[in-house]
């Protein structure tokens, strides 16, 4: 049942004040480059005494940020008089970092609230907070009363909200009024961020027109506007083209042509924020739902049919016929899905939902935020955005020696989730930055979108050598081949080119290898308390009616990283042993714990389940810390870098 529920059955208190006199964590000033969205201004903390406040630590090339934002929306509409969100943009990527990058994000995704851009991480690191998205909760006397990694916190907040708006309200520490957010002046062009573009059988172009949330067919020069689908309004209606409705679409798919007379669709979109799968029909411009609930996936089933199955930001499509149906970038939970437009049905093809780097079988190997895929006929490209990585999906075995048809993961270029470059040379060496496009060219080799380091590069498979074709181009998403042509949407340009001149194949560049600017968390060699940090919502208590309700996973990049203390266990507390040989490396933790109303208070009570992962940078040291505390929800007492009262 969903967590939205159980407000409308019985109210819930909670007493923040016995919170705040518990921890009385002042909060710490807000401390960065500038500011958007503020008309130039400052915004101070003492400022927005008698206003609660909630700060929202993101980084635009996070689908779970992403994630967030849109959660959020109905929060701040609904306490617009008391509430002030702060977007604290604190980069993981070295373009994430340019205040043209991010003012541009801020207007690509719709963020209608004050933005500090946080480029040292100073803000960051102030707040003690280990994972993108993290939620603080300030009250208006200025002190924090809660914390939240990741996201489906919403329903939590707005109860903390309420209960502490209540509380002021009586103290007379309240303020109403408008916030400090100041809208930008709007800007207007035939696209706006164009994400995607697929080559049409007429020699046409269609191209998800992301931020007028619609799509937009172009000649084949790349400019002229033949017609547009969509209303160009935020929304997920079916109907004709001038009616229907998408929110901020991603890639598209043709469907083989005796299929797609058969379905009277001919291309299968990735309708990204709507969670959805939209069907077209290019004869009539007529959109329809093929699947996704408009929900987004959180845990459950993952397979039915389709309508009836939550989708998590699909991201892309490909049409791939060794898989039998249209693979789904689910960019939201770092998954593939397959939809089988014969039966109507979706299903898991690959992955785990762990975010990493992993090959072998599909069903064990890790993704990282799917944003792209092209199909050749023995190999599904990909790439996989936040390991900045190409990679390939491939059937594996010899059925000839009797081996059970498989299909595996391989990766050409990528190390992991912290590790970015712009390096051309053997692939094992090569290095990108949070690439979103890719194509397969007329010769074999596959062009990537390298998108954060605004270039186009080709992987050669024969020679697994890789280099740049063209630079200087302003963030290159999907791309496509028309007439042998490369043609690639240059989303932060608004349009669609043709970027790599005739004749050029190889452009070398000996770039640097660069890391995360997130900073590593020192930890002690030897013996570390890992604490996840969760309190059950207000009103709510774990619920073991069915076994454990916690669940706790550790691994480690390498896997040397730790001697002991690896694998699945139900405790959110768990000793970890680091080697003492190992200088650094990566923590994943995957943690999860289920709540319930309380069965004493309703008659049938609404559950939640509330999930987390981090990839936790760390440095074995000797002065390192022997506790870890990674908070999921509520507040770690033991936060360090607060003034406490």
């Amino acid at each position: 049942m969903g967590a939205g529920t159980f407000r409308r059955r019985v109210a819930f208190t909670r007493d923040v004040t016995s919170v705040q006199r518990r921890a009385r964590v002042r909060a710490p000033e807000l401390t960065g480059r500038g500011w958007l969205n503020t008309g130039g201004e400052t915004v101070r903390l003492a400022d927005l005494r008698g206003k609660v406040v909630l700060l929202d630590f993101w980084t635009f090339c996070c689908v779970n940020c992403l994630h967030v934002l849109d959660e959020l929306r109905p929060l701040e509409e609904e306490f617009s008089d008391v509430l002030v969100t702060i977007g604290v943009h604190s980069p993981k990527f070295t373009h994430e970092a340019d205040p043209d990058a991010l003012a541009a994000a801020v207007e690509r995704y719709s963020v209608e609230h004050p933005v500090l851009d946080d480029p040292e991480l100073v803000t960051w690191q102030n707040y003690a907070v280990k994972a993108w998205p993290t939620l603080v909760l300030i009250d208006p006397e200025g002190y924090v009363v809660h914390v939240a990694a990741g996201e489906g916190h919403v329903e939590t907040l707005r109860d903390l909200v309420a209960e502490i708006v209540s509380e002021h309200a009586d103290k007379g520490t309240l303020h109403r009024g408008s916030g400090p957010y100041t809208p930008p002046p709007p800007a207007s062009t035939e696209l706006r961020f164009p994400g995607a573009v697929t080559a049409l059988p007429g020699g046409t172009l269609l191209v998800s027109d992301t931020a007028h949330h619609s799509l937009v067919e172009l000649a084949a020069d790349g400019t002229t506007v033949l017609r547009r689908i969509g209303s160009g309004q935020r929304g997920r209606s079916d109907g004709p083209a001038e009616e229907a409705t998408f929110s901020e679409p991603g890639g598209s798919t043709l469907l083989p042509p005796d299929l797609a007379e058969a379905l009277g669709v001919h291309v299968v979109v990735a309708d990204t924020v709507n969670h959805l799968l939209r069907g077209v029909n290019l004869d009539t411009g007529e959109v329809r739902t093929l699947a996704g609930t408009g929900e987004q996936w959180r845990d459950g089933a993952d397979a039915g049919p389709g309508t009836e199955v939550p989708l998590t930001s699909p991201w892309d499509v490909a049409w791939w016929e060794p898989a039998g149906g249209v693979v789904v970038a689910m960019a939201g939970n770092h998954t593939l899905g397959l939809y089988d437009p014969r039966s109507g049905t979706v299903r898991r093809f690959a992955g785990t939902t762990v975010e990493g780097l992993a090959d072998g079988p599909i069903g064990e190997a890790f993704f990282a935020q799917t944003s792209a895929l092209a199909a050749a006929d023995d190999r599904l490209w990909l790439v996989d955005s936040e390991t900045s990585a190409l990679r390939w999906i491939e059937r594996g075995g010899d059925p000839a020696r009797g081996d059970e048809p498989h299909f595996v993961v391989r990766t050409a270029v990528g190390t992991g989730l912290f590790d970015f470059g712009h390096r051309d040379g053997p692939a094992g060496e090569a290095l990108f930055q949070h690439p979103l496009g890719v194509a397969v060219l007329p010769d074999g080799s596959v062009a990537v979108s390298d998108t954060y380091n605004g270039a186009v590069r080709r992987y050669d498979p024969a020679s697994q050598e890789v280099s740049t074709l063209v630079g200087d181009l302003a963030e290159p998403a999907g791309a496509t081949v028309l007439d042998g042509e490369l043609v690639v949407a240059l989303s932060a340009a608004h349009r669609v080119e043709r970027p790599v001149p005739p004749g050029v194949t190889a452009r070398i560049i000996a770039g640097e290898a660069q890391q995360v600017r997130r900073p590593a968390t020192e930890v002690g060699s030897g013996q570390v308390r890992l604490v996840v940090v969760f309190e059950p919502p207000a009103g709510q208590k774990l619920d073991e009616r069915y076994g454990p309700a916690t669940r706790l996973e550790v691994t480690s990049s390498p896997p040397e990283l730790l001697v002991s203390g690896a694998g699945v266990d139900q405790s959110l507390t768990r000793d970890l042993v680091f080697s003492d040989t190992v200088d650094e490396g990566v923590l994943h933790v995957v943690a999860q714990a289920a709540s319930c109303e309380d069965s004493e208070l309703v008659e049938h009570p609404a559950c939640r389940l509330t999930r987390q992962d981090w990839g936790v940078p760390v440095r074995v040291t000797r002065g390192g810390t022997a506790r870890l505390p990674l908070v999921m929800g509520g507040l770690d007492e033991s936060t360090e870098n607060h003034t406490e009262e």
